[in-house]
């Protein structure tokens, strides 16, 4: 199978391409590298010995996606592209719909005209917004809290509505917990760019020394510990998760949007990450409490049944494992790819 990879080059798309590589599909990645590395798509075609079709370029730049859709024939999508940053979606929310969901609208476009209707969409538990009750489940009511969110839920409504208007549309969208770890050869992991948006990435900063401490926002919730609790999933996990979807397009009868979690089920709080970590790295995690942040919720884990009735997939690694892992991967590579 042929498969189109947008947003590849990154965090999740780049372990996902080792682990489709693994199971022997085609992957043709276009990416603008705005968050991304070439060095983990050389390191993932190291790893597997497989070369990789690399293609830069912008979802926004239709001109060049219609040239790419022109030269290939497409079995499906897996649509990973798109900014991913709360914070600076609050501060520049224009820049995220327009790149997320103009971005997406023009794939969807093209997908249509070149009669490609089998896709994966990279979506996320913040759809979600404050939740009513947990854990949540695909039919939990969703509302979103910040512009990162929002757009992915306006994302979401165009998938419902492109897959009810034209039965002929096969469309997985992903909701995604959150990913942390690394591949076990420690060669590919998280590089952000700048400072870390999310926990664990900072606090791996923290324990190679390029960061003084981590910065706990909010200890007065109503968790177990007064701090954030989260639904954390190594993200080779999540990999597999792309893998068994496309599986189940490609093998199921099952037609229109599917939507399905992505998560452990567990939620662990900031405090206990942070002991993890110690754990893992055998060094100690300097922190401090400091005010929440806007937009940040007490609790968040996933039921994650629905995706092992429809994928057969369950995550497989636990919290030592994405720890491990995580550090294995910032020792290694303590300032990323291609960074000294």
């Amino acid at each position: 199978m042929n498969i189109l990879v947008t947003g590849g080059a990154g965090y999740i798309g780049s372990h996902t391409c080792f682990e489709m590589l693994q199971e022997n599909y085609n992957i043709i990645v276009y990416d603008n590298l705005s968050n991304s590395s070439l060095e983990a798509l050389k390191r993932v075609e190291k790893l597997t010995g497989k070369k990789i079709e690399f293609i830069e370029g912008d979802l926004l730049d239709i001109e060049k996606l219609e040239e790419v859709f022109q030269n290939e024939k497409f079995d499906a999508v897996i649509h990973f592209a798109g900014l991913k940053a709360v914070g600076e979606s609050v501060q520049k929310p224009l820049k995220y719909y327009d790149n997320n969901v103009t971005g997406t609208l023009n794939l969807l476009k093209l997908m249509q005209n070149h009669n490609v209707k089998e896709l994966v969409f990279s979506s996320s538990a913040t759809v979600y917004g404050v939740p009513k009750e947990l854990p949540l489940t695909e039919s939990s009511p969703r509302s979103t809290t910040n512009p990162y969110g929002t757009s992915k839920l306006v994302i979401e409504y165009i998938l419902e509505d492109l897959a009810k208007s034209d039965p002929e549309w096969k469309i997985i969208s992903l909701r995604y917990f959150n990913p942390i770890g690394a591949h076990k050869s420690g060669e590919i992991g998280e590089d952000p760019n700048g400072i870390p948006n999310n926990l664990l990435p900072y606090i791996s900063q923290v324990a190679v020394k390029l960061r003084k401490n981590v910065n706990v926002f909010g200890n007065d919730y109503d968790t177990k510990d007064g701090t954030g609790v989260r639904d954390y999933i190594h993200v080779v996990d999540l990999a597999m998760g792309h893998v068994f979807a496309l599986k189940y397009l490609k093998d199921s009868q099952e037609q229109g949007f599917i939507p399905i979690n992505l998560g452990t089920g567990n939620g662990y709080s900031v405090l206990e990450m942070i002991k993890a970590f110690e754990k893992a790295s055998k060094t100690i995690i300097p922190y401090q409490i400091v005010e929440r942040r806007d937009g940040d919720i007490a609790e968040c884990y996933a039921d994650p049944i629905c995706a092992y009735n429809k994928l057969g997939w369950k995550a497989q690694n636990s919290l030592e494992d994405m720890c491990q892992d995580a550090w294995n991967w910032q020792k290694n590579n303590p300032t990323g790819y291609n960074k000294k």
